[in-house]
C-alpha cells in the first residue's frame, strides 16, 4: 500500500395498469410502500451473491414490518429464478441476521404460515391458471419454443412455479412479481425475462410511480447496473427509445441523501453520499465517505484495489501487517487488490474521502471483522 501526494428518462406507462389476478388487487397507492421497497433489495442481494449487503437488506427488511415468514417466502421465490445455491446462501445468512438480532433482544414477528394444499390440488390446471392470468392470455397450449422441444420444463414451470410456489400465499402475487424482477434485474443476461416479468407486474396492478420506484430503490440500495438495466428493459417494454445524444451528453448525478455506513461494517458514525458509477458495465464504483472523529471501516478487501483521494479532515490508514500512516486533504492512497486493510478519521479529527473501486461478480469489497479499539489506538 503506497501513499502520494443518469438522469434516468422519465417512463410512462401508455395505458392503465389492467389486473387481471382476483388474488392481486390493484391497489390506490401511487408509490411503494415502505415493505414492497424492502422486498427488491432483499431479492437482488440473493440473487447476484452479496451476502454481506444481503445481511444489512434482511435487517431492513425486518425494520420496515417484513415477518419472518414473509422473507422467507421472498428467499423461496428467489430460488426459481437464481437457483437453489444463491437461495440456500441467502437463507444461510437470514438465520444469521435472526440469531444476532435475538442476541441484541429484538424479537421479529413470525408472521402467518402458508394455506396448506388440499389432498386434491390439481397443480396443473391451477398452474395454467394462474400463469395465463399473470401474462393476461391462454398460453396454455404452446405450438411453439421450448414448451415443444422440452414439454417438461413448462410442465416444471405450470405444477412447480405456478402451482407450488404461487399457492403459498404469504406473498400476494404483486409482492412475488416486486421479488422476481428484483432477481432479474441484479443479473446480467436475463434482460428477456425481465421485460416479460415487468409486463407481467404491470398486469398485477404496479403501475408508472411504482415501477419509477423500483427502479430508484435499485439505484440507491443495490446498483447504477442493476438500475440501468431495469429502466432500459422497461422503456424497450414501452417503446421509449434512448435519446438520440444520450451517448454523447454530460451527465450530472446529484448528491443525493445521504446513508449512514452500517454498524456491521463501521465504527462510530459515518455516512456515503454522492454515489457514481462508471456507464460501463463492470466500470468503477464510488462515493463520498463522511467519517466523524474516531470512526473508520472494519477490516476489508477490495478485488480489484481501491483509490482513496481526501477531501478534507486528517485521518488514518493502515494494510494489515504494517503501521498507521496518517492521510491528509489532497492525499490520494492506493490500496493493492485483496489487500486486508482499513481507513477512517482521525481520533481528534473528522475525515472525508472519495473512494473508488471495481467489482467482481457484482461486488467491490469483502468485509471482514471489526477494526478493535486497541488496534486503532496503536
Amino acid at each position: 500500500m503506497k501513499t502520494v501526494k443518469s438522469i434516468i428518462p422519465a417512463l410512462a406507462v401508455a395505458a392503465v395498469c389492467m389486473v387481471s389476478i382476483s388474488e392481486t388487487p390493484a391497489g390506490t397507492n401511487e408509490t411503494l410502500s415502505a415493505r414492497q421497497e424492502k422486498i427488491l433489495p432483499i431479492a437482488a442481494f440473493t440473487a447476484n451473491g452479496n451476502m454481506p449487503r444481503l445481511g444489512t437488506a434482511l435487517g431492513e427488511g425486518l425494520d420496515a414490518g417484513l415477518t419472518v415468514n414473509e422473507i422467507k417466502e421472498i428467499l423461496i421465490h428467489t430460488y426459481a429464478y437464481a437457483g437453489f445455491p444463491r437461495a440456500l446462501n441467502g437463507i444461510n445468512t437470514f438465520m444469521a441476521v435472526l440469531d444476532k438480532r435475538k442476541e441484541h433482544g429484538i424479537n421479529d414477528k413470525t408472521g402467518r404460515e402458508a394455506t396448506p394444499v388440499p389432498a386434491d390440488f390439481d397443480r396443473t390446471a391451477y398452474g395454467h391458471k394462474v400463469r395465463n392470468s399473470l401474462v393476461d392470455r391462454d398460453i396454455s397450449k404452446r405450438t411453439s419454443g421450448y414448451p415443444v422441444f422440452t414439454p417438461v420444463i413448462d410442465q416444471f414451470l405450470v405444477e412447480h412455479l405456478f402451482a407450488d410456489i404461487f399457492y403459498r400465499d404469504v406473498l400476494n402475487h404483486q409482492e412475488r412479481e416486486l421479488a422476481t424482477i428484483g432477481t432479474l434485474a441484479a443479473m446480467p443476461g436475463t434482460e428477456a425475462q425481465l421485460k416479460a416479468h415487468l409486463r407481467v407486474a404491470m398486469n398485477v396492478g404496479l403501475c408508472k410511480a411504482q415501477l419509477e420506484d423500483y427502479v430508484a430503490v435499485l439505484r440507491q440500495k443495490v446498483s447504477e447496473e442493476s438500475a440501468d438495466r431495469a429502466a432500459e428493459t422497461l422503456n424497450d417494454l414501452l417503446g421509449i427509445g434512448a435519446p438520440a445524444n444520450q451517448a454523447r451528453a454530460v451527465k450530472v448525478i446529484g448528491k443525493g441523501q445521504p446513508t449512514k455506513g452500517p454498524a456491521a461494517y463501521f465504527t462510530g458514525h459515518v455516512t456515503v453520499a454522492s454515489r457514481f458509477s462508471s456507464e460501463k458495465p463492470d466500470g468503477y464504483r464510488g462515493g463520498m465517505v463522511n467519517f466523524e472523529a474516531g470512526a473508520r471501516t472494519a477490516w476489508h478487501t477490495h478485488p480489484f484495489g481501491q483509490t482513496l483521494i481526501v477531501i478534507s479532515g486528517r485521518g488514518l490508514v493502515q494494510s494489515e501487517g504494517e503501521t498507521v500512516q496518517k492521510i491528509l486533504p489532497g492525499d490520494v492512497v492506493w490500496i493493492p487488490a485483496d489487500e486486508r486493510h482499513w481507513h477512517g478519521a482521525a481520533p481528534d479529527s473528522p475525515m472525508s474521502h472519495v473512494a473508488i473501486s471495481a467489482p467482481r461478480n457484482g461486488s467491490t469489497v469483502e468485509w471482514l471483522g471489526h477494526v478493535t479499539d486497541e488496534q486503532y489506538a496503536n
